[in-house]
């Protein structure tokens, strides 16, 4: 049997999935979580083969806890399950290890194949999504930058940001400025919304 984790936060999407994966002849569901700061736990509990992910969860991303289980526990595959197939997403995914992007819109017949390829040594990536990855090129931000419009979400100010990143306020408004300029938008604000459309976020 193929021994699989859940990681999504929505309760009924996360239910069907265990449900209809658990009608396959070769699959078993042995655990579920809602959070990403709980995946690596449930995963050195149960020994999946496979942990499907969900990116956006509460505590940790599915991204980061991706990158955990590559350490963690090396012979579990990775594949992330998403609803936002954003090309930086998956540049992302495959740089901390995984070996699967789907998005979650295909029918579980397609899901459950791809976990048996992704078995064999395959990696399976949602074709559309590879074309949109290929066209957009990697993300311009550095990582400083990352952290600065990170920071930045909630409208905090470059006071707050020099704070929390231990940086001077003319250091945060450099790297501001220079993310504003790469994602060729008019303010912080706006750049962080383009960036997390683009998944560099």
């Amino acid at each position: 049997m193929i021994r699989i984790l859940l990681a999504e936060d929505q309760g009924m999407m996360r239910g069907a999935l265990a449900l209809l994966l658990g009608l396959e002849h070769d699959m078993e569901v042995v655990a579920q979580v809602a959070a990403g700061d709980r995946i690596v736990d449930a995963a050195l509990d149960s020994r999946p083969d496979v942990a499907l992910l969900d990116i956006e969860l509460p505590g940790m991303t599915g991204l980061d806890a991706a990158a955990l289980l590559r350490t963690e526990t090396p012979d579990c595959k990775v594949m992330i399950l998403t609803t936002f197939g954003r090309p930086g997403y998956l540049r992302r995914a495959m740089d901390a290890g995984a070996v699967g992007f789907l998005v979650k819109d295909g029918p579980v017949e397609e899901l459950a194949a791809a976990v048996r390829r992704v078995l064999t040594g395959e990696t399976v990536i949602d074709p559309a999504l590879a074309v949109a990855a290929l066209s957009s090129g990697p993300s311009p931000l550095t990582a400083r930058e990352c952290d600065v419009l990170n920071a930045a979400v909630d409208g905090a100010t470059v006071a707050d940001i020099a704070a929390k990143l231990h940086l001077s306020e003319s250091t945060i408004r450099n790297y501001l400025s220079s993310a504003i300029g790469k994602t060729g938008t008019r303010n912080r604000m706006e750049a962080v919304r383009a960036a997390r459309q683009q998944g560099w976020l």
